[in-house]
């Protein structure tokens, strides 16, 4: 299973419901790897969304305590066991977890690759991912070059989780 992030240099990943930034390239990365695929987030994250909709051209499993929670064009679970349940049916490489904080922390031990945008930059945050450079069970399989938006540098970072 795989996970997708964007953090900045203390692995902050957003404050108050929202991304610390928008890069235009890091969202165009996040479509191509994801499309197609199953997209595994909490309701707060969906509530960010534009109309706070479902992304399109994914399946898209929303992790959310409330029994009552409906959403249109989405599958809503209510508990990890039933998230674990539920995956099973879809092949784990097209499983993407893409947050928010407590969704990641949740889903970690069960995903083995993470792709990571590093943003050479230090945000006030709210909301942070683990901090894969700090874990031995985790290492980097690739990175590419660094990359510019405006005085934003940036690369992505594939993290693979070792004896996988």
């Amino acid at each position: 299973m795989n996970l997708i992030v964007a953090v900045d240099k203390n692995w902050a990943i957003g404050k108050n419901n929202k991304l610390l930034v928008r890069i235009p390239s890091d969202q165009k990365c996040f479509r191509q790897e994801t499309t197609g695929k199953v997209v595994v987030l909490g309701r707060k994250t969906l509530e960010t969304f534009p109309n706070g909709l479902p992304l399109k051209n994914r399946t898209n499993i929303i992790l959310s305590k409330d029994k009552n929670y409906k959403v249109k064009d989405a599958i809503v679970v209510h508990s990890l066991h039933e998230l674990l349940e539920g995956l099973k049916q879809y092949d784990s490489k097209d499983v993407y977890i893409i947050g928010g904080e407590s969704v990641y922390r949740e889903m970690l031990p069960y995903c083995d690759t993470a792709h990571v945008t590093k943003i050479d930059h230090s945000y006030d945050a709210d909301t942070y991912f683990p901090n894969l450079d700090d874990m031995e069970d985790w290492e980097i399989t690739a990175v590419s070059e660094e990359q510019t938006y405006f005085d934003l540098e940036f690369e992505f970072v594939k993290y693979e989780r070792k004896g996988m």
